[in-house]
């Protein structure tokens, strides 16, 4: 079955040309059960990319493009009245599919990027006092414009604290930029992935990585970097769902390079997109300057 996950990757990279490690973090995310956020400039294939996971993981999901007149309601779904049977009924709103693609997510409210936060935590939303489940697996992949773009509104830290990874894509390099302008006559590159995992695949794989073996000194190195975050005040400290974060990244990263044992490597491979936007919700996407001060002044005796 790892085999296939593999195969999958491949078929990503033909999608996303020359972002391997950007699709492997994707992927960890995906089997990590965690929210993945990507952030970029317009036209750098983020919405692409999204598209590409969502299909290879097997799952249905709706797109919804966040706007600033985009109501909780829209997003959640909605008690509606059926004059006929004089009754109510519930109108499920995007959020009840296994994959939502959250597309520039920060241009919507406040007020509604808020509503996504129980559903991302708990897998269920209330609403007028009902609680409802979610489908399983529940995935949030959300796209987001630097914050410099007009018309965009900053995510607030509870709901950056529950993506898991935040990643950039950044500007292919000439040879995948020529391959590009080669195969724009051939139609949309979602049609070369080729290879999916059928859902209960993906679960199986997904209980595969809590089995993932991390012993006490990588469970140290994890407690160190958390504890050396909490000590200076120039950044927001690491919350201990962070650090617990950081061990089911590792994991998942650990699964996918096919051992059944975390690493420090595998903790310094994740840290950086785990971190970075917890450390300093200001910042963009694809700078891990705290992240990377925090690795280098933290000791591994592994």
């Amino acid at each position: 079955m790892l085999d296939e996950l593999h195969r999958v990757e491949q078929n990503l990279n033909r999608v996303i040309l020359g972002k391997a490690t950007q699709i492997r973090l994707a992927l960890c995310s995906l089997l990590a059960e965690g929210h993945l956020l990507l952030e970029d400039l317009p036209g750098m294939g983020k919405t692409t990319l999204a598209h590409a996971l969502a299909n290879a993981a097997g799952l249905s999901y709706k797109r919804v493009q966040f706007t600033n007149d985009l109501l909780p309601g829209d997003l959640l779904g909605m008690n509606i009245y059926d004059t006929r049977s004089a009754q109510f009924y519930f109108q499920p709103g995007p959020v009840f599919s296994q994959v939502l693609l959250a597309d520039e997510i920060n241009r919507a409210s406040p007020k509604t990027q808020s509503a996504l936060l129980e559903a991302m935590e708990e897998r269920q939303v209330s609403i007028d006092g009902e609680t409802r489940p979610l489908p399983s697996p529940f995935f949030v992949i959300a796209t987001q414009n630097p914050l410099f773009h007009a018309g965009t509104s900053a995510l607030p830290e509870s709901q950056l604290d529950r993506f898991l990874f935040r990643i950039s894509l950044g500007f292919p390099d000439k040879a995948a930029e020529k391959q590009l302008l080669q195969d724009e006559q051939h139609g949309s590159r979602l049609t070369l992935l080729t290879e999916s995992l059928q859902p209960e695949q993906l679960r199986l794989l997904q209980q595969q990585v809590p089995k993932v073996q991390i012993n006490e000194l990588v469970l140290d190195y994890v407690l160190a970097l958390v504890h050396a975050s909490r000590y200076s005040k120039a950044h927001l400290p690491l919350s201990p769902r962070a650090a617990k974060a950081i061990v089911r990244a590792a994991k998942a990263m650990a699964f996918i390079h096919g051992r059944d044992y975390v690493t420090a490597d595998d903790v310094q491979q994740i840290f950086p997109y785990l971190a970075e936007h917890r450390l300093n919700p200001q910042s963009a996407a694809g700078e891990h300057l705290l992240s990377t001060q925090l690795l280098q002044k933290t000791p591994c005796a592994l």
